[in-house]
């Protein structure tokens, strides 16, 4: 009799059995598991779909062995298909459940300030059109998930979770989020993003739900909350990296603004007095002097922004003593964005430049805008951005004045101790306080995966080698990423190689 193939879902992975029973056999097989499953979950009320299977398989197991007590004439032929068949099933869930670890198929997002350059380079991979790859999306976000690197290419990361969460994300992760609750992202900027900031919890909640009630469509240009999540984030440069990150403190940016128009024609030094004295207010019913400089820049009339952005565009050094990149960066906004009065960032922005290795962390409601180089972002799982300048895209600035935190903020330059580059440490952590994720650079370690899953990990240089007792060897280049799940025996790293792995927060001592 010619053999057949038995194909079937569990735990959230697909199985074939070759057989040597016919087909229509094997289907009648398959149907009675299926509906042994659903009366095992009615019955019992459980939701987990391993302790549904391991159940049933109990049961099943009670219906053998009462088989084999019988006197039924059939009873040996029944028992030798019936136990093949759970033998070849052992064999194969056991492969299932060991594997320990699955490549990633990503999203690239082509937007117009991202660089032709780094991301392909690092993928290797053409790009003959010189078209903009900005951001590489990993992870389970609605807008790109990751699709598993399996053959088919037909099964989302989301989809392998959301059928047995504790298992893919661990217990407290799946009690916590619920699934995967960060997005892990390579940025790569040859100009500048938008100014922007990201919402807070409840205020994401909140404009989330409006914007629903609204009817307002997810892919409307006017659309503000693309989830309800919130968005702290943390970057690490890959390359050297400028950005503008928290707003100075208003005496500085009063020295600034005197010193950069002290050469300004009559007309804008007189539009632009009140900006100064919005800083110089801090006391009365201005206790937020820097909500009320903003508002009174983006609320300066067309004529005012066009006269500002053509004096910028002439101002190429500024006086000593005042830091030199600052007059050629104002320069360049100009000539990139005329008219618009985000130009002047840098005065009122905190101007930051990190060398390969160094991370920021932006909590939500701080006010920034990444300028250009290349790096690996890691935020909670959303992708909630809220824009007042440098950019074509909405702008709702009454919407980020609810969101800002309208105090000086200067983010700590994160960095390993002993250096950057390869005379680091073989693994780093970043210190964040995010409760959602975990940023950690891996270089040449050397046996089982030093960061504790749930973690999504992307080659940065070199290769890895990955392996597991049932499972493997996966190799991964530069450019390649993969989810690796929080088993008990992860997989076995080796090789040379530099990776950055987002990951859970270790659980507190103690617990």
């Amino acid at each position: 009799m010619p053999g057949s193939t038995l194909r079937f879902d569990v735990l959230g992975t697909s199985f074939s059995i070759s057989a040597d029973e016919d087909g229509p056999y094997l289907e009648q097989l398959l149907g009675e598991y299926y509906r042994r499953l659903q009366d095992t979950q009615e019955s019992t009320g459980l939701k987990d779909p391993l302790k549904i299977a391991i159940l049933t398989g109990y049961l099943l197991c009670d219906d053998l062995r009462k088989l084999r007590e019988s006197e039924a004439p059939e009873k040996e032929e029944t028992l030798r298909r019936t136990l093949g068949l759970m033998a070849r099933l052992d064999e194969t869930l056991e492969k299932g459940a060991a594997r320990a670890l699955y490549p990633l198929e990503n999203t690239v997002k082509h937007y117009d300030w991202g660089s032709p350059r780094w991301i392909p380079r690092l993928m290797r991979r053409e790009n003959p059109g010189g078209e903009p790859w900005a951001e590489l999306w990993m992870g389970v976000h609605p807008a790109a998930p990751s699709m598993l690197k399996d053959g088919d290419g037909k099964r989302s990361l989301a989809q392998l979770i959301a059928v047995d969460p504790p298992r893919y994300v661990g217990k407290e992760g799946a009690a916590n989020f619920g699934g995967l609750p960060f997005l892990f992202k390579l940025l790569a900027a040859d100009r500048p993003l938008s100014i922007q900031a990201h919402p807070g919890r409840e205020q994401a909640r909140q404009g989330w739900q409006r914007e629903n009630e609204r009817g307002i469509a997810l892919d409307a240009p006017e659309r503000n909350y693309k989830d309800d999540n919130h968005k702290p984030e943390i970057l690490c440069a890959l390359s050297p990296f400028t950005a503008l990150c928290g707003f100075r403190p208003p005496n500085d940016i009063v020295t600034l603004l005197g010193a950069y128009f002290a050469g300004a024609p009559p007309f804008l030094q007189n539009a632009l007095a009140p900006l100064r004295n919005s800083l110089e207010n801090t006391g009365g019913q201005s206790r937020l002097p820097l909500r009320d400089f903003l508002a009174a820049l983006f609320g300066l009339p067309g004529e005012l922004r066009r006269g500002l952005t053509a004096y910028a565009s002439t101002q190429a050094r500024g006086p000593a003593g005042i830091d030199e990149n600052i007059w050629p960066l104002v320069r360049r906004l100009a000539e990139l964005f005329p008219g618009d009065p985000g130009v002047l960032a840098p005065l009122y922005l905190n101007l930051i430049r990190l060398e390969s290795g160094q991370a920021v962390y932006l909590p939500e409601g701080i006010l920034h805008a990444y300028v250009d180089g290349f790096g690996v972002e890691l935020m909670a799982n959303s992708d909630n951005v809220l824009r007042c300048g440098l950019s074509s895209k909405h702008v709702d600035l009454d919407e980020l004045m609810k969101v800002l935190y309208f105090h000086p903020f200067m983010p700590d330059l994160l960095g390993e101790p002993s250096g950057t580059g390869p005379a680091g440490p073989a693994v780093f952590t970043y210190p964040s306080p995010c409760k959602e994720f975990s940023l950690s650079v891996v270089r040449d370690f050397q046996g089982p995966c030093p960061v504790p899953g749930p973690a999504i990990v992307i080659v940065t240089s070199g290769s890895l080698r990955a392996a597991s007792d049932a499972g493997g060897p996966w190799e991964l280049g530069p450019g390649e990423s993969a989810c690796i799940p929080p088993l008990p025996d992860p997989p076995a790293f080796s090789g040379t190689y530099t990776l950055y792995a987002a990951s859970l927060p270790p659980a507190p001592a103690g617990r």
